[in-house]
């Protein structure tokens, strides 16, 4: 009887916690989903008909967006500086706020958070390298609107996405440097790492607009 009762108790266990992940993973309400663009003709254009993509990757990726919320689909949109999500079929935008502010995805591991660096508008970064000193990454998309033929045998040029090189800030002490122009600048943040920092650089080639030369430097940082 006792035993009877231990896997009546596991089942209704078990069955509580299934009932909490479906609800952690779909009663979330978020923004509304547009995939269009307003352009100056006064048409607004489906992301389908426009060429390029605001999408580094297409696909929704299981995420963990928060301690209730595991194994949501998300992708990010670098035009709209968004995070979607699939809530059951419906595509819906994830809200900026603190409780979301650092989402993983689980494969390809990508690490998206959401804050404001110095001298920068809030937004989502990837997080290259994260820990004392950190490495973030800032993916752009611009839309480029249709440009309306100059004569009129001419045809109108179809509008596009252009995507932006992305920029690297290296944080360190609350400060952040924008893509780092010179090794002195990184040392002249970093006074008491000054010698380490200045052995580093001679023992190693480093090429401050490679990004994975980046992630050394402040990989190094944290580990000395």
């Amino acid at each position: 009887m006792k035993k009877i009762l231990i896997l009546i108790a596991s089942i209704s266990s078990m069955m509580m916690f299934s009932q909490e992940v479906v609800l952690s993973r779909f009663d979330l309400l978020g923004g509304t989903f547009s995939n269009s663009v307003n352009s100056s003709t006064g048409k607004s254009i489906k992301y389908d008909e426009i060429s390029g993509s605001p999408y580094i990757d297409k696909n929704f990726r299981d995420a963990k967006i928060a301690e209730s919320y595991q194994n949501t689909p998300i992708r990010y949109n670098s035009y709209k500086d968004e995070l979607e999500f699939k809530n059951n079929d419906e595509i819906m935008i994830l809200p900026k706020e603190s409780k979301f502010e650092r989402v993983e995805i689980i494969s390809p591991k990508q690490v998206f958070v959401y804050k404001s660096l110095e001298g920068e508008p809030p937004g989502y970064y990837i997080e290259l390298v994260g820990g004392k000193f950190s490495l973030y990454k800032k993916l752009k998309t611009n839309f480029v609107d249709v440009s309306p033929a100059t004569t009129p045998y001419g045809s109108d040029k179809p509008a596009y996405f252009s995507t932006v090189t992305p920029v690297y800030y290296i944080v360190a002490n609350g400060q952040a440097i924008k893509k780092p122009k010179n090794q002195k600048q990184i040392i002249d943040l970093l006074p008491d790492k000054k010698e380490a920092l200045s052995s580093f650089f001679k023992e190693n080639k480093i090429k401050l607009d490679k990004e994975e030369d980046l992630k050394k430097i402040v990989t190094f940082l944290n580990q000395n």
